[in-house]
């Protein structure tokens, strides 16, 4: 299960310090499909904003089966 959630949040998000009710409701949904948040190797922002104002964020997110390869291993690339 992939996508852009724009949900902010300190679990995903290691710049974001606070924490969101819509976390909980979408791990809920992921634990129904039995499918877990999936940590890249490094972290990085999945979306970089224009505007020097605003901070660049993680809000594109990937859920994995625990036993799956991919788990925990993957990558975000900058382009």
């Amino acid at each position: 299960m992939t996508g852009d959630f724009d949900i902010r949040d300190s679990f995903w998000d290691l710049s974001y310090l606070r924490h969101s009710s819509h976390k909980d409701t979408l791990s809920e949904i992921a634990d129904s499909f039995h499918v877990e948040l999936s940590k890249p190797t490094e972290f990085l922002p999945t979306r970089y904003s224009d505007n020097t104002q605003d901070s660049n964020l993680v809000l594109d997110l990937m859920f994995l089966h625990s036993n799956s390869m991919e788990y925990n291993n993957h990558s975000i690339h900058l382009e």
